[in-house]
């Protein structure tokens, strides 16, 4: 019996001495606070909240960050450590010139400094293709991001280059290969989905619009994170056009032969890559390969998926679409040019006559009309897209009132409150909407007996038993006094997580019901 208490505070012991607070690892590795955490962004590491606190701590209360003592022993064999201090030099060296105003000195200094390569850590965190795209969706929200940024004293020009072209080229790579799936237009953004080498991925591109001078976000810790993710995206991106025959870096496709050995592209030519109205070119080897079926006959749900693949890949085939300055056309040329239709605008670097175009997107009053064009609004383009087929154009006519622009990532739950309009569209899809429908009261309709019926009745001498009628309120009132006394039987460390659980189901309820007593308040007022 005695050794109980020593197994325990031995299994304390050991639980403390797995961590070491935030200061004695910076004077284990002698690295500053900032190139500390730059560090650990870098090598994945992060700080970790220990069970006991006051043991960990030694009985003190103060608040501390704690790493894994691994994690710091880990780091401690890291070469960028070399670099970082190298860094600490040049900077020293560049102040010393700059004070004695030596200017051949300084640019020497900037030639012959070194940049940190990443590759070597981004191979060490993704060893396979595949862990790298399940990391994929923070990339790509990071580098999508960084492209609308303007150069501050924290983000530089490069960085800020790199984001904008290795996010067009993932756009290229998600046209060419027909993988976006679902589109959500929100105030924080757009919300895009795709399948990517058997993985979905799905990533925010904020909105087109000026930003002012932040001041409460830390955007060096930002900038080491989008450097890490634009050595990990130019990876990614080399090999999913390998994966199609495509060339990388990406090239416009101009009907010739292109040769395997091309000189840099013009500022021109990168600007039709930017636009994404233009497609890119493959290698000869992949054009003359057949396209590959990727299921079997047999199996009835892929075979659905890969019906449903061929169409998107052909919903807008055969439609020519103008966009007017107005609207978002890098969102509207992603999506149109995915569904297999071809898209232009004013000034665009590939431009379509004015005969062909069959579709104009406006999101403004129309002064001239031309009858050969459908007139649309954007919203239909993006809800074409999460139908997967092509929605009547009656509803999004320009100054038509839009219908309402559901989310394709929320699934509908029996409990839930879903509009009228989204069961519609759900039925059109052919699914099964009799769980998620609202509860109808009986019409007195169905309760009344024809005339006929009653008058035979009377005329018969049979009398009728009398049925037993079950109360319902009674009924209720039993269930409700069995749950108490089941709920009574539950042990104590499981009640809180089941009063935790009964709290949310009625908080669920009680914001259904709200949006439900909204809905009829708004058709009130319509009416």
């Amino acid at each position: 019996m005695c050794l109980f208490p020593h197994f325990v505070r031995f299994k304390f012991y050991i639980e403390a001495t797995n961590y070491i607070s935030r200061t004695k690892a910076l004077k284990k590795l002698q690295l500053s606070l900032k190139d500390f955490r730059r560090l650990c962004i870098l090598k994945g590491i992060h700080p970790h909240e220990p069970l006991h606190k006051k043991k960990v701590n030694k009985g003190s209360h103060e608040n501390k960050v704690w790493y894994y003592i691994k994690d710091i022993h880990f780091l401690t064999q890291e070469p960028i450590i070399n670099k970082l201090r190298e860094y600490k030099i040049f900077l020293r060296k560049l102040n010393h010139f700059k004070a004695k105003q030596e200017d051949d000195k300084v640019k020497k200094l900037y030639e012959n400094q070194q940049e940190i390569s990443l590759d070597r850590i981004v191979k060490e965190r993704y060893p396979t293709f595949g862990s790298a795209l399940r990391d994929l969706d923070d990339a790509l929200c990071m580098a999508f991001l960084f492209a609308t940024f303007p150069r501050t004293k924290y983000l530089r020009s490069n960085v800020i280059t790199e984001c904008k072209r290795l996010s067009t080229e993932f756009l290229h790579y998600v046209i060419e290969s027909h993988s976006l799936t679902n589109v959500f237009v929100s105030i924080k953004g757009i919300y895009y989905q795709a399948m990517v080498g058997g993985e979905k991925v799905t990533w925010i591109v904020p909105h087109e619009r000026g930003l002012g001078h932040i001041t409460d976000v830390d955007f060096s810790v930002m900038a080491t994170f989008a450097e890490f993710y634009v050595s990990m995206l130019g990876f990614v991106n080399y090999k999913l056009y390998q994966t199609l025959g495509l060339y990388y870096p990406p090239r416009i496709e101009t009907g010739t032969v292109q040769e395997e050995q091309q000189q840099q592209q013009s500022d021109e030519e990168k600007e039709k890559v930017y636009s994404l109205c233009r497609p890119i070119a493959r290698s000869r080897q992949q054009e003359q390969d057949e396209e590959m079926e990727m299921f079997e006959d047999g199996d009835n749900e892929l075979a659905e998926k890969l019906k449903e693949a061929k169409k998107l890949k052909t919903l807008f085939q055969g439609c020519n679409f103008f966009v007017n300055r107005e609207c978002p056309k890098e969102a509207l040329a992603l999506i149109v040019r995915n569904c297999g239709g071809k898209v232009t605008w004013e000034g665009a670097p590939f431009e379509l006559p004015a005969s062909s175009i069959t579709h104009h997107i406006i999101d403004r009053p129309v002064a001239n009309f031309d009858l050969n064009r459908v007139y649309i609004q954007p919203q239909w383009v993006f809800d074409c897209l999460n139908a997967r087929r092509k929605l009547p154009t009656q509803q999004y006519l320009p100054g038509q009132e839009l219908p309402p622009h559901f989310s394709p990532f929320i699934k509908e739950k029996p409990g839930d409150y879903v509009p009228i309009e989204r069961i519609e569209e759900l039925r059109s899809l052919g699914k099964d909407t009799a769980a998620i429908e609202p509860e109808r009261a009986p019409t007195t309709s169905a309760t009344k007996k024809p005339k006929m019926a009653q008058e035979e009745k009377k005329g018969m001498s049979v009398e009728t038993g009398k049925m037993h009628k079950k109360n319902a309120q009674k009924e209720i009132n039993k269930k409700g006094e069995e749950r108490k006394i089941r709920e009574l039987m539950i042990k104590k460390k499981h009640k809180r997580v089941y009063d935790k659980l009964t709290k949310g189901i009625k908080r669920h309820r009680g914001e259904a019901k709200k949006l439900a007593e909204k809905r009829q308040k708004l058709d009130k007022q319509k009416a």
